[in-house]
């Protein structure tokens, strides 16, 4: 059994029945695909919070390629900028850090140095217990991490920006870099699913129906049951409109083993018996939710398809504009950005509608375009999800919860497991699959202890 539909419990599901196991597979909102769900604009399909592949994501382009959409999926020149105030500076290739007036030459160079040292390191383990706040003004001097990389990281984990670990850095920068197939001077490219990556969500659904394992959304998990140490079955919900996933009536659904590919937080709360150890591992853990407020535009808002954004007023962090990556007659002629940002429990937003976010942000995308009118609105969409990102400290690494549980038959895969690498698709589709693995290897140990358990026994009747 797996509960959570996103990519990462798909291809669990996937890596079960392919060894020929019947699977049941749960979803407690109203669809499948998780983070990679998508809706509708103009006539296409588009995520809901934003996505794309780099030539690094070896996992996902492997899964795309099996299930016959290799040849829609696109590689793609990127645009990339960063802006300071009201002056944007481009980010195509490496020869732009030197145009980067924002901060002196001498900063420009140590940059540039940083970057190329961190493109070339593969043994990241030597930056383990480090924060990459120091390391960053160590190598960029001050002036490096106040107006460059200090922003960054504060809109991403606000209060907890000096604690960030330099592992969870060092993977940002070499992943950039992995996708400039020339070298650190080539342009960027990256890959994205014509159609969506809603198809691959759908591609999967489908092979994992085709073997008669069922999913099923609206149907929460309420609690993993135990019995004498070992998972017996689940209690799942029926996603009672206006109710809450803990209210009305339930069925109990047994199983040899589940993988709950969902938040520590959920995951401590279904299982309420777990070994004191395990559990304060999972309670340790904090998030930042992720916000994305979408626009469906009249006219484009900038020329960039990624633009950061280093103020410290400013209340999103990157202006992701869809349609200067693919085509917007792919949704109808409009075109598609996305304001995106990472904010602590609490934040103004986490309870706002989508007006009154845009509302609050107008001010702010004038600073891209200052031309920009409120009549070129032409849809506005909100998405929240309130373990968009953990919070990866420095002493991260020994704080992760194993995959294996103290319970036999129990497993955990989610993105707080994902290290040294950050959230993503790609990585959440190589964790269930590998979870799979060890669930499916643990199986065929305790089945050929059971097998030499009965021959010793029929040896002695």
């Amino acid at each position: 059994m797996v509960i959570g539909a996103g990519v990462g419990g798909l291809a669990a599901a996937l890596e079960l029945t392919k060894a020929g196991h019947k699977v049941s597979l749960f979803e407690a909102g109203p669809v499948l695909g998780g983070q990679v769900r998508t809706f509708e604009v103009g006539g296409g399909r588009i995520e809901s919070f934003y996505h794309h592949l780099f030539r690094s994501d070896t996992d996902a382009i492997e899964l795309i390629e099996q299930l016959g959409l290799g040849d829609d999926l696109e590689w793609i020149d990127s645009t990339v900028a960063l802006q300071v105030g009201e002056r944007r500076y481009p980010f195509v290739s490496a020869l732009d850090l030197l145009r980067f007036g924002a901060v002196s030459l001498l900063t420009r160079v140590r940059l540039g140095l940083a970057a190329l040292w961190l493109r070339r390191l593969k043994a990241w383990q030597r930056y383990e217990g480090q924060r990459a706040s120091d390391w960053i003004r160590s190598r960029t001097g001050r002036e490096g991490y106040e107006r460059v990389w200090g922003p960054l990281l504060r809109a991403k984990f606000g209060d907890h920006a000096e604690e960030v670990s330099m592992v969870w850095f060092w993977g940002k920068v070499h992943l950039r870099f992995a996708s400039r197939p020339g070298g650190p001077l080539a342009r960027e490219q990256l890959g994205y699913l014509r159609g969506s990556f809603g198809r691959l969500v759908d591609a999967m659904v489908e092979a994992v129906q085709a073997t008669g394992a069922t999913a099923e959304v609206a149907s929460p998990v309420r609690r993993v049951l135990v019995e004498d140490g070992r998972v017996t079955g689940v209690a799942v919900g029926f996603g009672v409109p206006g109710g809450g996933e803990d209210d009305g009536p339930e069925r109990i659904v047994p199983c040899d083993a589940v993988i709950a590919t969902i938040p520590s937080d959920a995951f401590r709360r279904m299982v309420p018996d777990l070994e004191a150890g395990y559990a304060a591992l999972l309670e340790g853990v904090q998030y930042q939710w992720a916000t994305v407020l979408a626009l469906a535009l009249a006219r484009p808002l900038s020329e960039t398809y990624w633009l950061t954004l280093t103020d410290d007023d400013c209340p999103f962090v990157v202006a992701v504009e869809q349609t200067n990556f693919v085509s917007p007659q792919r949704y109808g002629g409009q075109h598609i950005v996305y304001l995106s940002n990472y904010c602590d429990p609490g934040a103004p937003i986490i309870e706002e509608e989508a007006e009154q976010t845009l509302e609050r942000y107008l001010p702010y995308i004038r600073r891209i375009n200052p031309d920009f009118n409120r009549s070129w609105v032409r849809g506005v969409w909100l998405f929240r999800d309130r373990a968009g990102q953990p919070i990866v400290h420095e002493r991260y690494h020994e704080t992760i919860a194993p995959h294996r549980t103290p319970i036999e038959g129990l497993y955990l895969a989610n993105t707080t497991q994902i290290y040294p690498e950050d959230r993503g698709q790609n990585y959440s589709i190589r964790m269930g699959r590998r979870v799979a693995r060890l669930a499916l290897a643990d199986a065929a140990d305790g089945a050929g202890q059971a097998d030499a358990a009965d021959t010793a026994s029929a040896g002695t009747r």
